[in-house]
This record gives structure tokens, sequence and C-alpha cells, in this order.
């Protein structure tokens, strides 16, 4: 049974009294335990789609139509204080810079007993009690010390850590992982997609993670949707796209990526598409090697085969 579906969902931004839409028919679904990839460029609707089920829009965005079910509710139509509650409790987000989500004035264990008593309602010793349990769960050597230590006294890695932590202080059942490790090193990324992986194991933690990286895609999601100019343009189980691409976009992504038995990189001409840009029909027509007549006059539906969905005319 899926713990969250978003079905149809349709989002637009309002800039000089002109609507722009940014997400086309959105349609995703996650399963508890499981780890869904939102992988594309920059600029595709990765992140605009899952602060969507945070209900955490920018003031110019809007909901144009679709749903998002949560545990049998549309979040959608949720009243805000409900929301609220839902909101850093049951699906939590761990954003790209932790550094602007920690209050630099104040000491991790104040802000971590803050989230656990409102959360988990527990109070004085018993939550700073469970702050050290769950710094310790994260791998943060000398808990005890360091929850009396402020955001700048820990290295980026360790920031993130704390951030999971108050993820797991909240028992939250969906975790948004919003590109985690884009400003780590090599070695510290490992560790804290190793973290997250552990989580979902122990926990039966549901993620979303959003991610440009590939590599680290393949390596723990079991879902992937790929995203191109606001559509999902493939889904499927992650080591069938990386395995048996489909669409032209997934095909030429993969292109980019360093290949041990070769020194050739081949970039993807053109750039992606601006949200003011207007397309008939497919949005990656103008880049596409294998484009066809119909693509540039009908925008493709998703055509579903052995459980994968490729919205391209090549496979009608």
């Amino acid at each position: 049974m899926n713990i969250l579906e978003i079905k149809n969902l349709n989002l637009a931004f309002l800039s000089d009294n002109k609507e722009y839409q940014a997400l086309y028919n959105i349609n995703l679904s996650l399963k508890q335990g499981e780890m869904l990839a939102l992988v594309g460029e920059s600029g595709c609707g990765k992140t605009i789609t899952a602060m969507s089920v945070l209900r955490l829009l920018p003031p110019n965005a809007g909901i144009m139509s679709g749903e998002i079910i949560y545990n049998g509710e549309d979040i959608l139509k949720l009243p805000l204080k409900k929301m609220q509650k839902i909101r850093g409790k049951e699906i939590a987000l761990v954003p790209q810079d932790p550094m602007t989500s920690l209050n630099p004035l104040y000491t991790i264990g104040s802000q971590l007993i803050e989230v656990i008593e409102i959360h988990q309602n527990l109070k004085g010793d018993e939550a700073v009690k469970k702050a050290v349990e769950v710094l310790e769960l994260v791998k943060i050597p000398n808990a005890k010390e360091r929850i009396k230590s402020y955001p700048h006294e820990f290295s980026g890695g360790m920031r993130q850590r704390v951030i999971i932590a108050m993820a797991i202080a909240c028992k939250s059942k969906i975790i948004i992982a919003d590109e985690p490790t884009t400003a780590l090193d090599v070695t510290v990324q490992a560790q804290i997609m190793s973290l997250l992986k552990e989580i979902q194991k122990e926990f039966n933690t549901s993620f979303i993670f959003i991610s440009h990286d590939f590599g680290l895609v393949y390596e723990t999601a079991d879902k992937a949707a790929v995203m191109y100019a606001g559509h999902i343009v493939e889904a499927s189980r992650a080591n069938e796209i990386f395995t048996n691409p489909k669409h032209p976009y997934t095909k030429a992504l993969l292109k980019t990526l360093p290949d041990f038995n070769s020194t050739k990189l081949e970039p993807i001409e053109g750039q992606p598409p601006s949200i003011k840009d207007y397309f008939q029909g497919c949005s990656f027509e103008p880049r596409c090697k294998e484009k066809i007549e119909i693509c540039s006059k009908e925008v493709p539906p998703c055509f579903i085969k052995n459980n994968s969905c490729v919205s391209c005319w090549l496979y009608k």
C-alpha cells in the first residue's frame, strides 16, 4: 500500500500578472520503507514537487489542480493547523544547506530539544535524554558534550547529521532529502547516504531523495523519476533506468557521466527551457537527437510498459 500518492499535480507561478506553469501532470507513488529519487537538471521541478508535499511553496506559486494523498487524506485540502502537525513530525525535510536551517544563536541541543518537546511531548530530562540518543544514532561522537555546541562548531557533514537527527526524533514516516550531500566532499557524501540507508532499513522510513547525481541514485534509490521542464519523462525501478534507459533525455543524461572505459563525455546540446517558454509538443524536442515529426506538435502522454512510465512518442 502507498503511504503517499501524487496525482495529476499541476502547479504555476504568477509573475508580471501572468501565469507560468511549472509542473505538468505529476504522478508519483511512495510505499512505506521505499526510497524514491527525483533526478534531472537544475530547474526541472524536483524541489518544487517535493515542497508541494510539505505545502511550503513561494507566495507566488499555486496548485492549479491535482491531489497529494498521504495516509488516505488529500494534504492540499487539510486545514493549516492540521498540516502544521504533519509537517516536521510525520513528513520531515533534510535541506540542501543545513546551516540555513539551524539557528546560529542557539546550541544544537536546544534546537533539537525544542523539536522533541513539540512533536514527542517529552519535557525536561526526558527530552534531553532523547536528544542525546538521536545524536548517537546519527553517529555524532561524544553526543553528551556536543549537544552544548553551536552550529558553527560543527562541520557541514555533522550539521547535516543534526538535521537528520531531528527527523528521527520526530519518528517521521517520510523524509524529503533535498540534495543532502551537495556541499559535502565525496567521503562525507558516502557517509551521509549510508546513514540514510541505515535509517530507511532500521525505521522503515520512506524517502523522497532529490538529486542530480545519478551515481548516488543508482547506489541508494529503489525507484527513480527523471524530470525535465516540469514533466516526468521516465519513471521506473532505479536499476531499470540505469541498465535500460528508454527516454532520449535519460539516455542523454547517462552519456554525460564519466565512464572508466571511455575518456569521452557527450554533452546535451542546447539549454533547458525557461518556465516562460511555450511548447506545443514535447519540451525536450529542441534538444532531442531521436525526435520524429509528432514530437513538435503534441505533448506525449505516459506510455506504461513493464512497470515503467515513458513520456515519449517513440514508445507508443
